[in-house]
């Protein structure tokens, strides 16, 4: 059977390189899979989880923390501003980065401090959302 080659990447290192059945991509605008052949294409990557499938299952699910995805023929690259295996987020971790934007919010002494700091947020948010939903499953 076929499989997509895929690559996760942070600035510093390359976090995954596999072949897998499928990858699952949390687009800015929706979910995407990624198969074997898939038309190309280029994404913003939202704040969420990323699932690499083996078969019917899931393998690998990362946080990651948006970024850019390009599906070629060759497979897909995922270039994450930050990614880190699921694992190892906890909800605490995950409050406390909530925590944190909010104080940055509060200790901003300009607008574009105070912009960044409520993207921040926004972000901690998301991934708090994500980290429950799939710490469930």
């Amino acid at each position: 059977m076929a499989k997509v080659t895929f690559r996760l990447v942070m600035p510093e290192r390359e976090i995954l390189a596999t072949e897998a059945d499928m990858v699952v991509v949390p687009g800015s605008e929706g979910d995407f899979g990624v198969l074997p052949g898939h038309a190309p294409l280029i994404s913003t990557v939202r704040p969420g989880v990323l699932e690499v499938y083996q078969g019917s299952k899931v393998e690998k699910r990362f946080i990651v923390v948006g970024g850019f995805a390009e599906v070629t023929p060759a497979g897909c690259t995922v270039l994450a501003d930050e990614a880190l295996p699921l694992e190892q987020v906890t909800a605490d971790d995950l409050a406390q980065r909530e925590r944190n934007a909010e104080r940055d919010i509060a200790d901003a002494s300009t607008e574009a401090e105070k912009a960044a700091a409520e993207k921040s947020l926004v972000v901690a948010r998301d991934l708090r959302r994500a980290q429950a939903f799939y710490a469930s499953r």
